[in-house]
């Protein structure tokens, strides 16, 4: 028999069952995005998230006030009551295993989201779409080939 609590005519059930079995808590689309980028970013040999033409529109974004978070740029989601999906789109550093990073990343994208929102992740797709070389960081010099 479930525990009740009669208050005057009406009756009360849930006492004596336990805390998350007392309401809803949902998760919005965007917590999941963050969450997965930030668990993207820690991985070595990652060095953003987006490809070409997302990443530099969102860095224009993230100069706006009020523009959206980096953290969630180059990130997709589906969110249900208790899985989700998750598609990145990855910039990776040149002389790392891409297939080995993907591993990494899939990894701990999947643990990242799952404690932090308890929700079965039941894919991660990761798109490669730029490779990062360190010379693009640095300024062009010297003298160019044609004068």
């Amino acid at each position: 028999m479930e525990p009740h609590l009669t208050v005057g005519t009406k009756v009360r059930t849930g006492v004596g069952e336990s805390a998350p079995t007392r309401g809803r808590t949902t998760i919005a689309e965007g917590v999941v995005e963050r969450i997965s980028g930030v668990a993207a970013r820690e991985v070595r040999g990652i060095h953003a998230l987006g490809g070409g033409f997302r990443r530099t529109m969102g860095a224009m974004r993230d100069r706006v006030p009020g523009g959206r978070s980096s953290t969630g740029r180059g990130v997709k989601v589906e969110v249900g009551e208790k899985q989700t999906a998750i598609d990145l789109e990855v910039v990776v550093e040149y002389g790392v295993s891409i297939t080995e990073v993907a591993a990494d990343v899939r990894e701990n994208v999947i643990a990242a989201v799952e404690r932090m929102a308890g929700l079965e992740v039941v894919e991660v797709n990761i798109s490669v779409n730029d490779l990062y070389l360190p010379e693009e960081d640095t300024p062009e010099t010297g003298e160019g080939r044609v004068q």
